[in-house]
């Protein structure tokens, strides 16, 4: 008997990144997926040239912990097995609000995952390749997608001096901050799409120390924020991450940025609100030098908007929306993201009329919502804007700074906010009534002073 089924529908994800792999993990159980990547992807954990930012500090929120989980149940256990830990929220963090006091610590079972990112890239990336219906075209380049304004029925791509056509069912752009969409868009002949820029003139100076003496086992992170109501904002982070290091970043707005020198680099960090970052690796062993970026606008290309909108493809992650990485939102954003276009398919299926339009207003959603947390503070700095801050901003803002205030005197109000920070809901959650009672009438306890640490790692701040 002749075999009379049908050939699987192909898919091209542009972008082999987080968002990519992900996206493609998701699509691989509908077509055939191709990932066409401009670098050759590593098979280890180890730096890569498209992807600068991976050697800044990352954190996986909760939101998107649960949202990776989803996507590839017991990964964050083999994370864990590869030298990943699991950060409790306010158990393991000694942060200092951008208004000013210290954040209690208690205890809490929600969880971030902590490690580099090379670590949570390869670990993704290994998992999911896997996958025979997925293949990675490396080293290739896309150079504009193929069809018309009402049907993308693939892309073209350049690779190794030669250019070549891939069909597809669906297109997924997932090539990041560097997106070239609004000009493909555009070429067929769809409207500009509306876009803002929100840039706070942010510049990051990072650095990996061996962890001092006995806080190599284990030591909380400890976050310093910048307070966006005195210009220049700057703050910085440790982030203790696998092997015993310390991974370190110093961040600066306008007139107050770090600097690639070495030998500034302890100086700055005694140089923040507080000076604990400064006093902590004083002692600890520099392992790199400072690497620099000063690519750390938030952008946000409002795709969900356009009046048209081909079908067979959509636009996710950073290329939506792309954002200061301060806040470490976008790799939980990315992996909600995938979660989005997997709910979608399953609803509707890949031949669904109108399925492009419906997958772009899902991934808004997650996007948004870390667009939301990004510029509320990012949008007060001077020039940040060429408009200034809009009436909304400002009391987006105000209320976050009513909301930090409560959390920082009341593990109830915190609770609430950590929902919203963490990605596990949505910023109108500091609109419901339980946050506002908190904010209004719920007991306060005094500022604390001082950053919450225990005896053992006041000893370690001592030295």
């Amino acid at each position: 008997m002749s075999d009379t089924s049908s050939p699987r529908d192909t898919a091209v994800v542009i972008g082999g990144g987080m968002t990519g792999i992900l996206t493609a993990s998701v699509l691989s159980l509908f077509a055939d997926v191709t990932i066409i990547e401009r670098d050759e992807l590593p098979t280890e954990p180890e730096p890569r040239k498209g992807l600068p930012q991976a050697r800044h500090a990352h954190l996986l929120w909760a939101g998107g912990v649960a949202a990776l989980e989803r996507l590839l149940p017991g990964i964050g256990d083999h994370l864990v097995d590869q030298g990943a830990w699991r950060a409790g929220i306010m158990t393991d963090l000694v942060s200092k609000a951008p208004s000013g006091p210290w954040f209690r610590r208690f205890t809490t079972p929600t969880v971030n995952l902590v490690c580099s990112r090379d670590l949570l890239d390869a670990t993704v990336r290994k998992a999911v390749l896997r996958d025979e219906r997925i293949t990675v075209r490396g080293r290739a380049e896309v150079s504009g997608l193929v069809g018309t304004a009402s049907q993308i029925t693939g892309v073209r791509i350049h690779t190794d001096g030669s250019d070549e056509t891939i069909p597809a069912k669906i297109v997924v752009d997932a090539s990041g901050r560097s997106s070239r969409a609004t000009v493909w868009l555009k070429d067929l002949g769809i409207p500009t799409i509306p876009e803002r820029t929100v840039d706070a003139g942010v510049v990051y100076a990072s650095r990996m120390f061996k962890a001092p003496g006995s806080t190599a086992d284990k030591f909380p992170i400890v976050n310093v924020q910048a307070d966006p109501s005195q210009a220049p904002g700057q703050g910085g982070i440790i982030l203790p991450i696998e092997d015993g290091r310390w991974l370190v970043t110093l961040s600066g707005t306008r007139g107050g940025e770090p600097t690639s020198d070495p030998e500034a680099f302890v100086s700055f960090a005694k140089g923040l609100r507080h000076p604990i970052i400064g006093d902590l690796i004083e002692q600890a062993e520099p392992l790199t030098d400072p690497v620099m970026s000063r690519s750390t606008a938030n952008i946000r290309r409002y795709f969900e908007k356009a009046a048209k909108w081909p079908e067979g493809f959509v636009v996710v992650g950073d290329a939506v929306a792309a954002y200061n990485p301060v806040y470490g939102h976008g790799l939980s954003a990315a992996a909600q993201c995938a979660v989005a276009i997997n709910d979608a398919l399953l609803d509707y299926g890949l031949h669904h009329r109108g399925l492009s339009r419906r997958l772009q207003k899902a991934v808004a959603q997650p996007v948004g919502n870390a667009w939301n947390l990004a510029v509320g503070q990012d949008v007060l700095y001077p020039g940040a804007t060429e408009e200034g801050p809009t009436a909304t901003d400002r009391f987006g803002a105000a209320l976050v700074d009513r909301a930090v205030d409560a959390g920082a005197r009341s593990p109830h109000a915190q609770r609430y906010l950590l929902e919203v920070m963490s990605m596990q809901r949505p910023p109108t959650r500091l609109f419901s009534p339980g946050m506002l009672f908190q904010m209004a009438m719920g007991r306060k306890r005094p500022h604390l002073d001082e950053p919450p640490l225990a005896a053992t790692e006041r000893e370690a701040l001592r030295g």
